[in-house]
């Protein structure tokens, strides 16, 4: 097993390890939160699944982007939450049971979403995918809803201990993550480096940025639902991604480099939004 295997094991077991964490702390109520409300889980597809795909094809059409930021424009627009995603909308004040109920219901779907997606994509290009549905449903039921079921088991089993160890298997999960994605960010650091200029930064940023603003609208009366459907629009899962982009277009080899300038890209500009967000909620009169 060389270095690059031994970064990716890593990166999928520290994401295994956040996803079961996370779910220590949850109940089956909250997985299935949004299939007892259908009509905010409709708003919530349509924000993720329909306009930001509709969004990403006007984006790749209109402007003279890098091929590579153009097939990964595409590949993020129909991916699906990333794992890691639900600790920064809690940080960031989102409801504990939609974040819960949103990471479950957008993973079940992306097992029949992303490869119809993935399908009609080949179909679009005339062009034969690398990469099987089968195998991109296999990553989202390995690396969400596995450890979903298994950290709401421990919970529903034995909440004590549930909550005794999500903090500590958190922790290792970070420090793996961290250990793994640094030296990736190093190496692709000089092919980061050679896409921006030409709008790249624009693109991403606007990509970033319309989905926040289509997940707040679309998000409901309540700003931390808004909270937690804007963050989760303008995220999209890396991994998936990077594989959708090499699937399709093999010859691409800078698309890889281009979906982590998106996550470096996404993490900046969703700073403001999070401020702006803690600054509403701290203003916001408390209930007696």
């Amino acid at each position: 097993m060389n270095l690059a295997d031994l970064t990716m094991l890593a990166v999928r077991v520290s994401i295994v390890l956040t996803v079961f964490a996370f779910a220590l702390k949850a109940s089956p109520q909250d997985a299935i939160y949004l299939f007892r409300r259908p009509r905010q889980l409709a708003r919530s597809l349509l924000s993720m699944n329909v306009v930001m795909p509709v969004f990403a094809a006007v984006l790749i059409a209109a402007f003279d982007l890098h091929p590579a930021v153009k097939v990964a424009i595409g590949a993020l627009s129909v991916s699906p939450l990333p794992p890691v995603l639900p600790k920064t909308e809690l940080m960031a004040g989102g409801k504990e049971s939609y974040t819960i109920g949103l990471l479950a219901a957008a993973a079940l779907l992306a097992i029949v979403w992303v490869p119809l997606a993935l399908e009609a994509l080949g179909r679009i290009f005339s062009i034969p995918l690398a990469l099987s549905p089968g195998a991109i449903a296999m990553i989202v039921l390995m690396t969400v809803l596995a450890p979903l079921a298994a950290g709401i088991a421990v919970h529903s089993v034995a909440p004590a201990f549930a909550d005794r160890i999500a903090a500590p298997v958190s922790l290792v999960a970070m420090i793996m993550l961290a250990a793994a994605i640094v030296p990736v960010l190093f190496t692709q650091f000089p092919a980061i480096w050679s896409l921006i200029g030409n709008g790249t930064i624009a693109g991403l940023a606007g990509f970033v940025v319309v989905g926040l603003a289509v997940g707040h609208l679309l998000g409901g009366p309540e700003l931390e639902d808004r909270t937690v459907l804007a963050l989760s629009t303008s995220s999209r899962h890396p991994g998936v991604a990077a594989g959708i982009a090499q699937a399709i277009f093999p010859e691409q080899k800078l698309a890889l480099a281009a979906v982590l300038l998106y996550v470096l890209v996404g993490g900046v500009v969703s700073v403001p939004y999070i401020i702006w967000i803690r600054r509403r909620r701290a203003a916001a009169p408390r209930a007696v």
